[in-house]
């Protein structure tokens, strides 16, 4: 992402639509480059790939967007940006130190965004997705067969409601924090919706 391609679709957008007051960052991922394991340990990760990690889930799926579209937002006086973070982000997982980074980056610039537009009238929140089965992750959490694979299963030993996300309850979530009339108080807050995950510690 760039602020070329970023400038662009907002001109698009406005001379479409109109100017946008709903803004999600919902960019994101981990590269197999950062995730360690018996053969990559944390002192092992390129520098490169560090910075390729924090470009997608931090600068380029949030920062840029934010500095794009937000002070248009500001300048009109209202607007909602929604930012979606992730467990790892409150709790590092095992193995995807650079994703984990990046995601609680995401958790600090939200609430700096949070204090900085709130007087003039553009809301910044984040979301935390539990487990939510995507193609992204589907082979980490699924065998070949369909069956759960070893990690699945401690997803869901984690997991105090047993069971992974549907995207509508996710989609329910971002509505509501779009929406000023059932929102318009709520700015700087991180809503969890992972089934209980971070509530279990042990």
């Amino acid at each position: 992402m760039s602020q070329e391609s970023l400038r662009a679709a907002h001109q698009q957008i406005e001379k479409s639509l109109g100017a946008p007051t709903i803004l999600v960052n919902a960019a994101g991922g981990n590269d197999p480059k950062v995730t360690l394991g018996p053969d990559r340990r944390f002192e092992q990760v390129a520098l490169e790939d560090w910075r390729a990690n924090f470009d997608l889930n931090l600068v380029g799926g949030v920062l840029l967007p934010c500095q794009e579209f937000g002070p248009a937002m500001v300048k009109r006086g209202q607007g909602s940006i929604i930012n979606i973070a992730s467990v790892s982000a409150h709790i590092p997982l095992s193995r995807v130190v650079a994703y984990s980074a990046a995601k609680t980056a995401v958790l600090s610039l939200t609430q700096f965004l949070a204090c900085e537009w709130a007087p003039k009238g553009v809301r910044v929140n984040s979301i935390t997705p539990g487990f939510f089965p995507a193609e992204q992750n589907r082979r980490v959490l699924f065998n070949p067969d369909g069956t759960p694979t070893d990690r699945a299963r401690a997803v869901m030993r984690h997991t105090p409601m047993g069971r992974f996300g549907e995207p509508p309850e996710l989609i329910g979530t971002a509505v509501f924090l779009a929406s000023p009339k059932a929102s318009g108080f709520v700015t700087g807050a991180d809503i969890r919706v992972d089934g209980g995950f971070l509530c279990r510690t042990i």
